[in-house]
Formats: C-alpha cells, structure tokens, sequence
C-alpha cells in the first residue's frame, strides 16, 4: 500500500471502506498483519523515538487517526484519504465482519470491567458478531510468564482479528511484537476505542472532529492525563510539518 511521509512516519492514505478492504483481504488470504492508528501525537512523538517510528513503518496499515493528519495526506495529492479514526474502524469493522464467520478478540480496557461491557455493546450494536474471548491486562507491566500465558488463552480462541486497547504507544508496541506470536490474521491496536464504545468515556461532538478539535474536547474530559501529552506534542507536529512544507527532509521511512 502506498503511504504518505509525514515526518518519516509512513500514514496509509485510506478512507474508512479501503481500510475494511484492506482487512478484509488480509483475513481472506491469511496474512498476518497489524494496524496502528496515527493522529498527530503519535506522529510528533515518533520524532523522539525510533523505535516507535519503526513499530509504524512496519504495520501493514498506519490509518490516519487525526484530523489534520488526513488534511496532509490530501494537500500531498492523496485525493481520496479521509480521517480513519480507530474507533470508527473498530465499529465498522465489527458491524461489516459480523455476518462472516469472523472471529473477534478484545484485549485492553482498565478497569476490567471496561472490556466486558464493550463486548456487550459491540454484541447490541452489531448483529451476528462472534467475540470469541476478552481479557483486561493488569494496568502494570507484565512478566514473560504472564505473556506467555496470555497469548495462550488468545491462541485457544482462534480469534481473526485481535482489537488491542492499551493506550498508545503501548499498543502499538505490543502489536508489533506479537505479530506472529499471536495466532490472528490482523491486530489492530485502537486505543479509546475501548473507552468510548463501552460508554466510559463521551466522545467529542462530531462538529468537533470535523474541524479537527477532537483533541481539545479530550483535554476538557481528562486534563490531567491528557493535557500534557497534546500540549506538547501538537505543537512539535505542527511545527515539523511546517518546516516539511518548506523542504526539510523528514526522517526517512
């Protein structure tokens, strides 16, 4: 799939139905993959680290989760990019694959409660969606034990797609090193999705996303945790970006 290069970050210019396809076909053929979302953040932050960068230049399909992230993708000639926005994905995905024989996996959402309420709404929301298994990972890092166990019980459920809500860049990290590890065809790290479809947490109005200030009602629901992260990152993003306008060459993909 071609990709845009924003700040050595190498964003799919998808719209929602090429992003379904796109999984669709990879469950159709059997090619393991994964899938990280990329608003601006997580763009701005994989200027400080390398290793991120890599995790999404290796993804099979980088979505632009952002707003603005979209907007880029369209000014570099990619005329049918619109945002993709994880938790978009995750519904339409599931209200798309549910009548397949498509099997689903949760693993995410704190408390424990979070991933058990999404399976029940998603089960509402989605007519003859097969979720196969959930599991909530302690909020703290785990052991190599612990891993171990935890791909077992996913292993055990035969899942097709594993929906990965930890929070980025955890998940995103996760995603890429249990590619093969886990036995799914995709793994698509979502992020607050889980918080948003179980009904946790309110999502901004959607003249809101659609001007691209999703991020400041988010800061307005939980500043503590999340004014720092786009208070410092947006500003990083939006400053590389504008040198990329004026020829700086950006990190290579």
């Amino acid at each position: 799939m071609d990709r845009a290069n924003i700040l050595g970050v190498g964003v799919s210019p998808v719209n929602m139905q090429m992003a379904l396809a796109q999984i669709q076909q990879w469950i159709e053929r059997r090619e393991p993959n994964y899938v990280v979302a990329a608003p601006a953040h997580c763009i701005a932050e994989c200027l400080q680290s390398e290793s991120l960068r890599k995790v999404y230049n290796r993804a099979g399909m980088v979505i632009p989760d952002g707003r603005p992230v979209a907007w880029i993708c369209r000014a570099m000639g990619h005329h049918n990019v619109e945002q993709v926005r994880g938790s978009d994905l995750m519904l339409e995905a599931c209200k798309r694959f549910g009548g397949q024989n498509c099997r689903h996996f949760l693993y995410g959402g704190w408390p424990p409660e979070v991933v058990e309420k999404l399976a029940s709404n998603l089960r509402e929301r989605c007519s003859g969606i097969q979720i196969v298994g959930t599991y909530a990972p302690p909020f703290r890092s785990v052991t190599r034990e612990e891993d171990d166990a935890i791909v077992q019980k996913i292993n055990a459920t035969k899942p097709d797609i594993v929906w990965i809500g930890l929070g980025a860049p955890k998940q995103d990290f996760w995603a890429e090193s249990h590619l093969g590890r886990v036995k799914a065809t995709v793994l698509i790290a979502v992020g607050a999705a889980f918080d948003f479809h179980s009904g946790r947490v309110r999502q901004a109005p959607r003249w809101m996303m659609h001007v691209g200030l999703e991020w400041f009602f988010r800061i307005l629901m939980d500043p503590r945790r999340l004014g720092p992260r786009y208070l410092k990152y947006n500003p990083i993003f939006i400053w590389n970006v504008l040198l990329q306008a004026v020829g700086k060459t950006p990190p290579p993909i």
